[in-house]
C-alpha cells in the first residue's frame, strides 16, 4: 500500500462515536448503548459519546440511533465509509460524517432525516449479502428496539452468530438448546472463557473415561463438552466479549484434543474386553487423517484464499458429514449404543480415509480449474 493509500485508509477509520435518542431495551442482558459501546469498540471506534459537540476538528464520526439494533457488519461498515447514511424503512437511523458536520448531522437524523451530501444506502447496498467471516449468505439486519421487537434481535443476532457451513449437528441439532443456554449466560453475565474452561474439564473427564473402556458414561461429558463448544462462542459473538486469549484457548481446544479422544477410545477397547486388530494402523489413521485434512485445508486457502468447503455447494454439503469431531461421535455413540463401540471406532477410521480422498480430489479439482479461472465461492459469485 502506499504512502498516499495509508493516509487515506487512517482517515477513513472513524474513531469517535455519537449514539442519539432513548431506549430501556435491554438485548442479551445489555442496554442498547451499552451494546452499540461494544460493537463499536470491535469496529475499531474506542472514543464513544452522547453530544456531538467539540468535534470539529476530528476526521470522521460515527452518529447511531440507539433505538435501533444493529448487525455488526454495520457498523464496520460505518466505521469506514465515511459520507454513508444507513436508512431502514425509508428511515435514516445512522450515518458516518466528518467532525465538522456532526452536531447538524445529529440533529438531522434524530428526526430521520439524512444529512445533507450523504450517500444513502440500505443494509444490504452497506454491508453486501455475503458474510465472509462465517461463510454464510445473509443480509445485515437493522431492527427498530422496542419490547416487542427484543425477541427478534436476538434470534437474529444469534442467528448471526453461526457458521453457514459447519457440521449437522452443529447446524441442526445445536442451535435452540445453544440459544436458551446463550441467553441464560448472557443475563448472568458469565463469559465465554468460562464456558471454555468447563469445556476444557469436561473434555479431559471425557479422555479419561474412553481411556477406561467407559463408553456410555464418557459419551456424555464429550457430548456437553461439544454443546459448550457451541455456546461459547455464540455468547462472545451476540454479547462482544470475545478475546483474543478466548480466540486462541477455544480454538486450541477444538484443534487439538479430537484426535487424543480417538486414540483413548482404542486404549479403551483392550480394557472393555473388545480389542481390535492392529490398533496401531488405527492409530496411524487417526493421526496422520487429522493432519494431512488439515493440511489440505489449509493449503486451499492460502493458494485460492478461501476455504475449501466454501467452493461449490458440494464441498458445503460435504462439510456437514466430514470426518470431524461431531460426525465421528455420532458414529461412535450409535455403535457404542448397540454394544459395538470397537466396530464404531473401525467405521471412524473408514470414514476418516473416505474424507481425505473426497478432499484430495477437491485440491486436484481446483488446481486443474484455477489454470483456466480465478476460482470464487459459490457463496460470494455474484
Amino acid at each position: 500500500m502506499t504512502e498516499n493509500a495509508n493516509a487515506a485508509a487512517a482517515a477513513a477509520q472513524a474513531t469517535t462515536a455519537v449514539l442519539i435518542g432513548q431506549s430501556t431495551v435491554q438485548i442479551w442482558g445489555m442496554s442498547s448503548a451499552e451494546r452499540l459501546t461494544r460493537q463499536l469498540a470491535r469496529a475499531g471506534v474506542k472514543d464513544v459519546r452522547v453530544s456531538a459537540e467539540g468535534l470539529e476538528n476530528v476526521g470522521s464520526v460515527v452518529i447511531l440511533r440507539i433505538d435501533f439494533a444493529y448487525d455488526q457488519r454495520l457498523i464496520d461498515a460505518l466505521a469506514t465509509r465515511p459520507g454513508a447514511t444507513l436508512v431502514a424503512g425509508g428511515v435514516a437511523i445512522a450515518s458516518a460524517v466528518a467532525g465538522r458536520d456532526a452536531q447538524a448531522a445529529s440533529g438531522v437524523l434524530a428526526s430521520g432525516e439524512a444529512p445533507v451530501g450523504t450517500e444513502i444506502l440500505d443494509s444490504e447496498g452497506l454491508a453486501g449479502s455475503y458474510n465472509r467471516k462465517l461463510r454464510k449468505r445473509e443480509i445485515a439486519f437493522v431492527i427498530p428496539l422496542n419490547s416487542q421487537s427484543v425477541k427478534d434481535v436476538e434470534a437474529r443476532s444469534f442467528a448471526g452468530s453461526y457458521k453457514g457451513v459447519t457440521d449437522f449437528v452443529t447446524k441442526y441439532w445445536w442451535p435452540a438448546p445453544a440459544k436458551a443456554v446463550t441467553k441464560w449466560c448472557a443475563v448472568r453475565r458469565i463469559t465465554p472463557n468460562q464456558v471454555t474452561y468447563l469445556g476444557l474439564l469436561l473434555m479431559f473427564v471425557a479422555l479419561g473415561m474412553f481411556w477406561e473402556g467407559w463408553y456410555l458414561l464418557g459419551l456424555i461429558p464429550a457430548w456437553i463438552m461439544t454443546f459448550l463448544d457451541t455456546v461459547d462462542g455464540k455468547l462472545a459473538r451476540v454479547t462482544m466479549t470475545s478475546s483474543k486469549f478466548g480466540d486462541i484457548l477455544d480454538h486450541g481446544i477444538d484443534l487439538i484434543h479430537p484426535p487424543f479422544w480417538w486414540i483413548a477410545w482404542i486404549i479403551g477397547l483392550e480394557k472393555a474386553g473388545m480389542p481390535v486388530a492392529h490398533p496401531e494402523l488405527l492409530v496411524w489413521i487417526i493421526v496422520g487423517g487429522y493432519v494431512v485434512q488439515r493440511l489440505f485445508e489449509g493449503a486451499f486457502i492460502r493458494l485460492w484464499g478461501f476455504h475449501m468447503h466454501v467452493w461449490r455447494p458440494f464441498d458445503s454439503f460435504f462439510r456437514l458429514i466430514t470426518a470431524r469431531r461431531n460426525p465421528n461421535l455420532v458414529i461412535l455413540t450409535a455403535f457404542t449404543l448397540i454394544g459395538r463401540p470397537d466396530w464404531g471406532m473401525i467405521l471412524v477410521c473408514a470414514w476418516i480415509v473416505l474424507s481425505l480422498v473426497v478432499h484430495l480430489f477437491q485440491l486436484v479439482q481446483a488446481a486443474v480449474e484455477s489454470r483456466s479461472r480465478t476460482l470464487v465461492s459459490w457463496l460470494d459469485a455474484a
